[in-house]
């Protein structure tokens, strides 16, 4: 299977219907009116975009410039890794030596892990992404969370405000296994 392909399937599902309305917004000098109004999915307005060759694997400035303007920075920095790498592969899925409280939150905490990422201020919609993008694993979902937390905060992600969290939600045995 076509590695950008399979790229692009992945955007596409990730799409909201107000980010697919601002794409098909943004191609309207490139693609007519009528073929734009019969797109309803990311995937149709992808195959337009190949048919006109207005993108391809080695061709990808347009979709860059499209993500962009959508503020996908997430979808734009998996394009350039592709570009780089010729590969579909998410830059952050590499674990690092900082990771062993969340595997550990992964580990014990169960289906009311949506309370905790809330408790450690992550927005409704990037919770509902990260559902979308692992719909059948509850234990990626919450990881990937973490990891979004993790990204949000930066220099300031402390362990000692994962255990507030979960404190604070009522996870206390978690929170000690976190301690230890």
């Amino acid at each position: 299977m076509d590695p950008f392909l399979t790229l692009l399937h992945s955007f596409s599902l990730r799409f909201s219907d107000s980010e697919l309305s601002s794409l098909k917004f943004l191609c309207r000098e490139k693609i007519g009116k009528r073929k734009l109004e019969s797109v309803r999915s990311g995937g149709e307005l992808f195959s337009i975009l190949l048919e006109q060759q207005l993108i391809a694997s080695d061709k990808v400035s347009f979709l860059e410039g499209l993500l962009e303007s959508i503020e996908r920075k997430d979808l734009v920095s998996q394009l350039k890794q592709f570009v780089e790498e010729g590969q579909v592969n998410d830059p952050d899925d590499q674990p690092d030596e900082h990771e062993k409280p969340i595997e550990v939150i992964c580990e014990n905490v169960g289906r009311d892990w949506k309370m905790l990422i809330r408790k450690l201020g992550i927005s409704e919609v990037k919770i509902d992404r990260t559902v979308a993008a692992y719909p059948f694993s509850l234990c990626e979902q919450l990881f990937q969370s973490l990891r979004e937390w993790r990204k949000l905060k930066g220099k300031d992600a402390k362990v000692t405000d994962l255990i507030k969290a979960l404190r604070g939600c009522k996870m206390n045995l978690v929170a000690d296994k976190v301690e230890q």
